[in-house]
């Protein structure tokens, strides 16, 4: 009987969390795989522009960009998440979010292939993230929305990038 408690609570525990997941988020691709930020942590969508290289960064970090006066840092998603480069294209566009990390936060930009739509993704349609053991992190993934017949990786934008790396960005940005 314990046990069935323990697993009720699990359960319920999990469905609490998916509630609170619950929402509106911008999706975009990278290739063909889907991914959904919170609304709330985009600022803008802004076309594809000259970006300035800023050297000795990661590879990921593609360098700055002038967004109205303001620079800001832009990192490559598809090169964080370790996928092949690919040429930009029309669709390609720079998603500038704010990125909280302890008492900081950062604005930066992140180029994807393509802004597909905003979704309102209920709590039951979310399942955790999967567990692939200690070897891959997963930390950066909300969970996953169930769409229709499609799967949505809802990412946590907090965390795509390391506490080193977001200190990095903030540090690009006012070098540059």
């Amino acid at each position: 009987m314990g046990q069935r408690t323990e697993q009720g609570t699990v359960v319920e525990a999990g469905a609490a969390g998916a509630r609170a997941l619950a929402g509106k988020y911008l999706t975009f691709k990278l290739g063909s795989e889907e991914f959904g930020l919170a609304i709330l942590k985009v600022q803008e969508i802004i076309k594809m522009m000259d970006i300035t290289r800023v050297p000795r960064t990661p590879e990921f970090v593609r360098g700055v960009i002038n967004l109205r006066g303001k620079v800001i840092p832009v990192i490559d998603l598809r090169l964080k998440f370790q996928m092949e480069t690919k040429a930009a294209t029309e669709k390609t566009c720079v998603i500038v979010v704010q990125v909280t990390h302890g008492d900081g936060r950062v604005t930066m930009g992140i180029i994807v292939d393509e802004v597909s739509e905003v979704l309102d993704i209920a709590g039951e349609q979310i399942e955790p993230a999967p567990e692939f053991g200690t070897a891959v992190d997963t930390a950066f993934i909300l969970g996953m929305g169930k769409v229709a017949k499609r799967v949505v990786m809802l990412l946590d934008v907090d965390k795509v990038l390391s506490r080193g790396e977001v200190r990095l960005m903030g540090d690009v940005s006012r070098a540059a």
